[in-house]
């Protein structure tokens, strides 16, 4: 990779080990704040002490939370390891500090009144999908075909954090729509056949290549929510059919969180939070909900314990006994 420059060498380095485009753009954005917070001198020249510095710049300065400031130190190590070739040891920055945040949780009574508002079709269909399966929103988007199993009904979730699969049960009264989406996505499918010789989707390019490109062109592959126009793919410049972005999500949400007059902060992953705190109010044991989720350990999934005692009330304040 010699003369290509830092940013195109990390961007192949990443390609190469089929790391997610999402990762790519913010691992590439904190190398480039790193530059620039050091002047624009080169990464080789700056080494531990550089990293340092700017670590404690993010945790001091900027007060920054704790997942942000070691999304920036993973960016730095795989810029210094997988394409300087320098391994980083004894980094003794200041850690940003834990902030312990109870998620926001709607109701079930805000969870209909949002229903009720969100705009019948696509939107309804994704944000109760979202709700109903406990999915990252990224993981809704980026469903393809052969996830959606009608025959056993489950959704299966590939590739999900860490690297992670998991199967969850789909939801009754979404079934009749999801099939109906499958179907409008076929003729989208089609159309891109007759009108292109061809119908083609991201696939990770180690696996498409080891299949000959027929993944990557094969219905199967295909998105479950296809977005209505092709566009050039910006990791191999060609055209393609992309899914729905999360901006799109975020528009039909907040319109519909106004609409219903709920005055919290909702994003996409509130109705995460709140299918997991539904389940365990629902008697489900903490267990089943870390796998539904597919949290890595339990401890992740024992906030929503907390939420719940809270929500219920467990201790009576003084003032409703006088």
């Amino acid at each position: 990779m010699k003369g290509m420059r830092l940013e195109d060498q990390m961007k192949a380095a990443m390609r190469r080990l089929g790391m997610a485009h999402r990762t790519e753009k913010s691992y590439v954005s904190w190398y480039k704040r790193y530059v620039k917070f050091h002047g624009l001198r080169h990464p080789e020249e700056l080494g531990e002490k550089g990293v340092e510095e700017f670590l404690n710049y993010l945790a001091l300065e900027k007060n920054v939370a704790v997942g942000t400031q070691n999304q920036a130190f993973n960016a730095l190590v795989f810029l210094y390891r997988e394409v300087l070739k320098m391994e980083l040891v004894g980094v003794n920055a200041r850690r940003a500090k834990v902030k312990k945040k109870l998620p926001v949780v709607l109701s079930r009574d805000e969870i209909r009144r949002l229903f009720e508002h969100v705009r019948v079709g696509l939107p309804s269909l994704m944000l109760r999908l979202l709700y109903g399966c406990g999915l990252r929103v990224s993981e809704g988007l980026r469903l393809r075909v052969k996830d959606v199993d009608f025959e056993n009904d489950c959704v299966w979730v590939r590739d999900g954090k860490g690297g992670k699969d998991r199967c969850v049960s789909m939801p009754e009264n979404l079934k009749s729509e999801l099939e109906r989406q499958v179907a409008r996505a076929r003729l989208i499918f089609e159309e891109d056949v007759e009108n292109y010789g061809e119908s083609r989707v991201y696939v990770d390019e180690a696996l498409d290549r080891k299949g000959q490109g027929r993944y990557s062109r094969s219905w199967e592959w295909f998105w479950v929510f296809p977005t209505a126009l092709r566009g050039v793919d910006p990791r191999d410049g060609e055209d393609k059919r992309h899914h729905i972005l999360e901006g799109a999500v975020s528009k039909w949400l907040k319109s519909a969180v106004g609409k219903a007059g709920i005055e919290k902060k909702v994003t996409a992953h509130v109705l995460r939070h709140s299918f997991a705190t539904h389940l365990l109010q629902a008697g489900v044991d903490l267990r089943s909900i870390q796998e539904l989720l597919g949290h890595e350990s339990v401890k992740t999934t024992e906030v929503y314990t907390h939420v719940m005692k809270a929500m219920a009330g467990k201790v009576r304040s003084p003032l409703d006994d006088l």
